[in-house]
């Protein structure tokens, strides 16, 4: 067995690799909600950022590629760590007292999973369009396709908008603790740092909640519409 499987096969290296994967989604988070925000440019900016993403070919399957390589490996890590555990301590608990730990730090697989059952449900509806085929691929005048009309049909939905609000909420808590956790794994936290560092998770949770459910709720209250409605 060479170093580094020993190495990822150990706590601590499973620890650093869901750290680095985790943080690696938070960058991709941040990146994907900036792109959404870009709804209230309009139907033709938003359709023009979308053809951008299309046309960029290789670059673009690259991409795609090496980020389900990383939701991959922090999931495959995060399995490992929770059997890891459990196997540590096969009897439970007579009488469960957390005393450091938060509620979220207890559900982080539990929320991963939700997250994981969202992010498929969510290529369905926006990359397959097989949730509401009707509105999929439609062509803007421009010839392009109408992401920005897909995006009003969706969200006019208030199942959909409901669904999507706890799934975003379930993402702002999930990756802005890891924010906070995944630094220490990785050594990066200081005493001088620590009470800023504290202050990380909470603040990236905010920022995502904030920006992901901007344009969404902004549909469903009309400030965003069809293009002549």
């Amino acid at each position: 067995m060479s170093w580094f499987s020993s190495y990822v096969r150990s706590s601590i290296g499973a620890k650093q690799v869901m750290a680095a994967t985790g943080l690696a989604m938070v960058l991709f988070a941040i990146v994907h909600m900036l792109g959404h925000l870009g709804m209230f440019s309009g139907q033709d900016a938003y359709n023009a950022y979308a053809h951008f993403l299309q046309t960029l070919g290789g670059p673009k399957w690259i991409a795609r590629g090496g980020l389900l390589a990383v939701f991959v490996v922090h999931v495959a890590s995060a399995m490992r760590l929770v059997a890891r555990n459990r196997a540590a301590r096969p009897v439970a608990y007579a009488v469960y007292k957390p005393v450091r730990s938060t509620l979220m730090s207890r559900t982080m697989a539990m929320t991963g999973l939700v997250l994981l059952a969202f992010i498929i449900y969510h290529l369905l509806h926006f990359t397959l369009g097989m949730v509401q085929p009707e509105f999929f691929h439609k062509l803007d005048q421009a010839g392009r396709y109408d992401a920005y009309s897909m995006f009003v049909r969706g969200f006019q939905n208030v199942g959909i908008f409901a669904s999507y609000l706890v799934a975003i909420l379930l993402l702002s808590l999930h990756l802005g603790h890891g924010a906070s956790s995944w630094l220490q794994s990785l050594g990066l936290r200081h005493p001088k740092y620590s009470p800023k560092l504290d202050k990380l998770g909470p603040a990236i949770s905010l920022i995502l909640f904030l920006g992901y459910m901007a344009p969404p709720t902004a549909v469903l209250l009309g400030l965003i519409k069809l293009p002549g409605a």
